[in-house]
């Protein structure tokens, strides 16, 4: 049966605006964004065979937008619909913890909130964050992307942010896109590197953090810095 053929009140726009989100099935909700299905195929069961392919939502919220366009029925406007809702969950599920105002005082309150911004990206991804004498975030920043190395993340690019707003100390954090956590020698040989350049620069590096898939690493819980 085709969307437009249900009851008013069991399409997924209409539904969502009498009833609310919260009572939509994932399926629905992914249905919305989607907004039409396939010649023969309604877009609530193009949305269900989309989650099923990819396993559940948060497994499909990791996907690139080519991967998405590989799927019968997707096309390059759905998959970018799709990866901007994604996006904003991510930066919401981020910003509230964020924005709470409150004092850093471990690596898993650090965690806590990055892990949503960067447990999905498929490439390396190096973060300034900028901490307050009261040690609450000031600013964060994206400083590299790529495969990151003692050669590629210079200080000064790291320090130039921590300078331009006027940090007391800052955090390092950046992912693994394989999920292992497991520091490599090249990041221990980059945060010794970052250690000693702060010293100079009289800004402390509290923490370096590495993100993979909802685990994270911390060189202080470790003692390697």
């Amino acid at each position: 049966m085709k969307v437009k053929e249900l009851p008013s009140e069991d399409r997924p726009r209409e539904k969502l605006i009498l009833r609310g989100a919260k009572n939509l099935s994932d399926a629905e909700l992914i249905a919305i964004l989607l907004r039409t299905g396939l010649k023969g195929k309604s877009v609530v069961l193009l949305a269900q065979e989309i989650i099923l392919k990819f396993g559940n939502v948060a497994l499909l919220a990791g996907k690139t937008i080519p991967s998405l366009t590989k799927i019968k029925g997707v096309g390059k406007d759905k998959a970018a619909t799709l990866a901007a809702a994604f996006e904003l969950a991510r930066r919401i599920s981020s910003t509230q913890k964020w924005f709470s105002n409150k004092e850093i005082s471990s690596p898993q309150d650090v965690a806590d909130i990055f892990i949503p911004l960067l447990r999905d990206e498929q490439q390396e991804h190096f973060l300034v964050v900028c901490l307050n004498s009261a040690n609450k975030i000031i600013k964060h920043e994206t400083v590299f992307v790529g495969s990151l190395s003692s050669t590629t993340v210079h200080p000064r690019e790291i320090f130039k942010r921590a300078i331009d707003n006027n940090s007391a100390n800052i955090i390092l954090i950046h992912n693994h896109p394989s999920g292992n956590i497991e520091p490599s020698a090249e990041d221990k040989l980059l945060t010794k590197k970052l250690v000693e350049a702060g010293k100079l620069l009289e800004i402390q590096i509290f923490d370096h953090i590495i993100i993979g898939n909802n685990n994270y690493s911390s060189f202080v819980e470790r003692n390697l810095m």
